[in-house]
């Protein structure tokens, strides 16, 4: 298969843009009315795969889900956090594929699909061989939750929903202390333990590393959002 270089940049209605580590596999695809970042692992030793948000657009997710699996297969779903925009295709691709459904446990009285993992901060979920790290960052919803994967020699991988973009954390409406919240945990649990190669795959959008947006912190911090 000819695979262009990763780079992140996915369209709507286009193409995957996809990224072969050494036991895994990530495609990126982005789905529905308000460019909604999806994300499909494949296990290359034992075929698990597990997506990240079915967001919108249950077609294009199972064709994601063949690209990684001809058979279809999808182990686990995680949904990053409950907002509408990252649920849409939740229950269709639950009936389609009979997968599993995981998401942070404080959100999960507002997912109208059943969750069959509620997740805690430090929770491991597996995709076959590979071990994903459930991190916490309360704010954008009391529940969202980023998935770490430490490749080795592939690098750290960061799902990060809707909690880090480029250039900023996410939406808090304006409250101060959710905001306050959400930084405060971006900083710690995510910029004090992990390296500047750390790569973002946010919930919308370019993907970005934690060394282009360290030197911003600051800036964040004085600006309020």
């Amino acid at each position: 298969m000819d695979i262009r270089e990763y780079d992140g940049h996915v369209e709507p209605g286009g193409t995957s843009d996809t990224r072969v580590c050494s036991t895994l596999t990530i495609r990126k695809a982005s789905v529905g009315g308000m460019d909604n970042n999806a994300y499909l692992l494949t296990c290359s030793v034992s075929g698990a795969q597990l997506l990240i948000d079915a967001a919108a657009d249950a077609p294009r997710l199972l064709e994601l889900v063949r690209e990684g699996s001809p058979t279809g297969r999808l182990d686990t779903i995680v949904t990053t956090h409950s907002h509408h925009d990252h649920v849409g295709a939740l229950a269709a691709m639950v009936g389609a594929t009979g997968a599993r459904t995981a998401a942070g446990a404080a959100d999960v009285p507002d997912i109208r699909t059943p969750t069959t993992t509620p997740l805690q901060h430090g929770d491991v979920v597996r995709v076959g061989v590979n071990d994903l790290e459930v991190i916490s960052l309360r704010g954008h919803t009391p529940g969202s939750v980023a998935l770490l994967w430490r490749g080795g020699e592939d690098g750290d991988h960061l799902f990060t929903g809707d909690s880090l973009f480029p250039g900023g954390v996410g939406a808090t409406q304006g409250d101060r202390e959710r905001f306050e919240q959400l930084l405060t945990d971006v900083e710690q649990r995510i910029f004090d333990r992990l390296g500047d190669d750390t790569w973002v795959y946010p919930g919308h959008g370019d993907d970005t590393t934690l060394g282009a947006e360290r030197p911003q912190l600051p800036t964040w911090r004085e600006r309020g959002w």
